[in-house]
């Protein structure tokens, strides 16, 4: 395996709607203008992204036992991502109902996940791991994830983590992962440095290694040792931004294991955060090499 993933995945009811909803006023009552339902979820849908852009891919779980569940799992399958790991839980799978705006592609998302799908520990083996070359965590069950990362690190693989909120246990698993990604709030709410240099900065006494933030239509940063690298976001005519964040994690992971620069890095991941963003839904959104290539305005070959 390239990339075994170990985390979230959810079952999207997405409805997009011709403008954003108000709580009072005239848009307390929008009309929906179409649905579908699409699977997504962090980890999921950035395997999804990993496989799609021709990387061997592996998916732990968890997921439900209920027909969610059961969604997710062929979806990945048919997306060419191995689940012959996955972790049933018996309970139901997350879901989330998405709503989207048709003016401007941004989404606000509704979710639920059962308490039964918690995993507060992971009993974890060589197997699981297929001697992968990246493992990648969130926080969603993050005294999970430390566990797995430790033990990925502890065989030599690299660890890339989706952090998408700060929590006591956050600390941990920024030491306990090579390279922490960050959501743009985290490195302020654990710093209480709203510059995100400044907050990267702050952060550097807690993991020496390469530090990256997602900035949404900013771009990206990463602290690279004592440099800071920016990467702007690519402008394209957003549709759906729901699942960009994990896609430009895809995009990271495909340029650390094909040996990118870390400007190349962060602009290949941009390009592919922005090329998700062209298409509604989180899985179903994601690009294709060639989609990125095009993005970046270079041929494939």
């Amino acid at each position: 395996m390239d990339v075994v993933g170990f985390g979230g995945s959810s079952v999207d009811y997405v409805h997009v709607l011709p403008a954003a909803p108000e709580v009072r006023g005239p848009r307390s009552k929008v009309r929906i203008s179409s649905h579908f339902v699409s699977c997504g979820g962090q980890v999921a849908t950035a395997l999804a992204a990993c496989s799609a852009l021709g990387l061997r891919t592996r998916f732990l779980g968890p997921i439900g036992s209920d027909a969610n569940g059961s969604r997710v799992r062929d979806e990945l399958a048919r997306r060419g991502v191995d689940v012959s790991h996955v972790i049933v839980r018996q309970a139901d799978n997350q879901f989330a109902v998405i709503l989207v705006d048709d003016r401007t592609g941004e989404r606000m998302v509704l979710w639920d996940r059962d308490p039964r799908m918690a995993m507060r520990e992971l009993v974890v083996n060589d197997s699981m791991l297929a001697s992968a070359r990246v493992v990648h965590v969130d926080d969603v069950d993050v005294v999970a994830s430390i566990a797995l990362a430790t033990f990925a690190r502890e065989r030599g693989a690299i660890v890339t983590s989706d952090i998408d909120g700060a929590t006591d246990r956050t600390l941990d698993l920024i030491r306990n992962v090579t390279i922490p990604i960050l959501a743009e709030e985290v490195p302020r709410a654990m710093t209480g440095i709203a510059d995100p240099e400044g907050a990267l900065r702050a952060l550097r006494r807690h993991h020496p290694g390469l530090l990256c933030v997602t900035l949404g239509a900013g771009g990206a940063m990463a602290l690279d040792g004592d440099r800071v690298v920016h990467a702007p976001a690519f402008a394209v005519d957003a549709v759906d931004t729901t699942g960009a964040g994990d896609v430009f994690r895809a995009g990271l992971i495909y340029g650390i294991l094909v040996g990118f620069p870390v400007e190349r890095m962060l602009r290949f991941a941009n390009a592919a955060a922005a090329a998700s963003c062209t298409r509604l839904g989180a899985i179903a959104s994601v690009p294709e090499l060639a989609d990125v290539m095009d993005v970046l305005g270079e041929s494939q070959g």
